[in-house]
């Protein structure tokens, strides 16, 4: 009995053992960068249109994007469907609107063509944006058919054309040919309520239906997806504006997501959605460093790729040290493979660098300083890497690591280390009050303050809500906290204010766990906030 165990448990650890050599760095990038040159060949076909990366696995595919968005897939779920408002996305409608159409890239692991952000988010959401523009273009026929004895002939004009786009205007729901009906039949039955929802939710959808002359629609792209480029229409050809979802990987045959490839000098074996979950296999290799370093790393092969990308990553690391950044060091762990085999190199353990064999080059591994001003109110977010060289009066880090105070200079500071509601659920709540009253005090003197995170995208946008809702009032316009002192804040209002902030802050994607901070704050212990403030502000006096 004993030995059977002994047999299965083997037969467990080399299935595990093979899955792991498979899932190697190598054959991850290879893989990315084979995918890359198919999305390149979609590029080539409409080149007037902007590339947008749905983040994160999409952002591997390209060396260049116009943008980036932030479509889940758990929206789509089969009975979880949703239309979120903390992830409205407007930016891409817009910039769809302004050039006529976009590109959206990404890619799945599972053994289909598209990842249901494609099949079903996306869908969902063109189609609740066209009711939204709908409603707004007929409320305008309305309103202009009530003045219709006080225009002018050039007023009459547009307000035929409003007439007419009103009409034809496509409101229906458009998914692919796989989504079953009876499926497609429940998402529109909840069409009407997300509808309702972005209206109340205060996104600017007269401006939207000003940039858009036609509705949004999604088309399905593919590497198993048949295109005559004798045949191709013009985008500007189409009654509707194009958003052009590209799946990035290809789909599984008969069921087998890996596939043993081979080129002219290495063997290797193909992921599907190799970009997901960098977390598990990049060995803190970001996207941008694996596009300035391509060709070396896919040429090295997989016996040498290990590492290249650990010198590539290291090198980063100094770099950004040396400029005084938020550098922290990274550490790969162990393959644990079977000893006899061929494939337990050393470069699958944990590496120690020689510094000093690295030649630096002071313009490589750099990355655009850009902040995110919320228009006229002083307030901006951004990351905290690059937040030192930033043009502000105070900055608010909330970052785990502190920032060097070398590169401070002048400004103001405050470090409140904060984590996600993943490793603390009640980390933001408990630095929420201080947060608030460093920026009262800061912003009551006319100062610019700044809020920065490790990524720009979740925990600084959060504690940019609190802010902007503690102490401006619904215009945007600062006043210390009297209109926060004299309503009730709700969910809808916060969430109004966290549109507000996504409008400016587009790579915005705060974690619900979060935003329930924040909502607790604001809500729930605003008499304690009140005391809290009062006695702060009497210390810093």
């Amino acid at each position: 009995m004993e030995d059977d165990d002994t047999k299965q448990l083997s037969i467990y650890r080399a299935a595990r053992t093979i899955k792991r050599r498979e899932n190697t760095l190598y054959n991850a990038l290879k893989s990315i960068y084979d995918d890359s040159i198919f999305v390149g060949e979609i590029l080539q076909v409409w080149p007037d249109l902007p590339l947008l990366a749905n983040l994160r696995c999409g952002l591997w595919y390209s060396s260049k994007f116009h943008s980036t968005c932030y479509f889940k897939s758990t929206d789509g779920h089969n009975n979880n469907w949703s239309f979120n408002t903390s992830r409205l996305n407007l930016h891409v409608a817009q910039l769809a609107g302004q050039k006529g159409g976009c590109f959206i890239v990404d890619a799945t692991r599972r053994g289909k063509r598209f990842p249901d952000s494609m099949s079903k988010t996306i869908p969902i959401w063109t189609c609740v944006l066209n009711r939204s523009i709908s409603n707004h273009l007929n409320k305008m026929r309305q309103s202009a058919q009530f003045n219709d004895g006080e225009v002018s002939t050039s007023d009459e004009q547009h307000c035929e054309d409003t007439r007419q786009t009103s009409v034809d205007w496509d409101c229906s729901l458009h998914l692919p040919l796989w989504v079953s009906e009876t499926e497609k039949a429940s998402i529109e039955d909840r069409l009407d309520e997300w509808t309702r929802q972005l209206e109340a939710s205060g996104a600017d959808i007269a401006s939207l239906a000003s940039l858009l002359k036609k509705p949004l629609r999604p088309l399905w792209i593919s590497q198993k997806t048949v295109i005559w480029l004798n045949e191709v229409p013009d985008h500007d050809s189409w009654d509707f504006t194009p958003i052009i979802l590209v799946s990035a990987s290809a789909s599984a045959s008969n069921g087998v997501v890996q596939q043993h490839r081979t080129s002219s000098e290495f063997s290797w074996n193909y992921i599907a959605g190799a970009g997901d979950d960098e977390e598990s296999w990049a060995r803190g290799l970001t996207p941008t460093l694996f596009w300035n370093h391509a060709y070396e790393i896919i040429n090295a092969g997989p016996v040498l790729c290990n590492q290249m990308v650990a010198d590539i990553v290291e090198k980063d690391r100094v770099y950004r040290a040396r400029r005084g950044q938020i550098a922290p060091q990274v550490t790969a762990k162990a393959s644990k493979l079977v000893e006899n085999s061929v494939h337990c190199l050393q470069d699958d353990s944990v590496l120690p660098l020689d510094i000093s064999t690295i030649n630096f080059d002071l313009n490589s591994c750099d990355e655009d300083c850009t902040i995110c001003w919320l228009g006229s109110t002083s307030l901006a977010v951004g990351k905290s890497q690059t937040a030192a060289a930033s043009k502000v009066d105070c900055i608010l880090n909330c970052d785990q690591e502190p920032m060097s105070a070398s590169l401070r200079h002048d400004k103001v500071y405050l470090h409140l280390p904060m984590v996600t509601s993943k490793f603390d659920r009640f980390s933001l709540l408990n630095n929420l009050p201080s947060a608030v009253n460093f920026a009262k005090l800061n912003l009551s003197k006319g100062k610019t303050l700044l809020i920065c995170c490790n990524n720009g995208e979740d925990i600084s946008v959060c504690v940019c809500l609190a802010i902007l809702t503690s102490l401006f009032d619904g215009g945007g316009t600062f006043d210390g906290g009297n209109f926060f002192s004299e309503i009730c804040i709700t969910k809808l209002e916060m969430r109004r204010r966290l549109v507000t902030i996504c409008k400016y802050v587009v790579n915005a994607r705060p974690s619900r766990g979060n935003l329930k901070q924040v909502f607790g704050f604001l809500s729930g212990g605003r008499a304690g906030l009140e005391k809290r403030l009062h006695s702060q502000d009497q210390l810093l006096e």
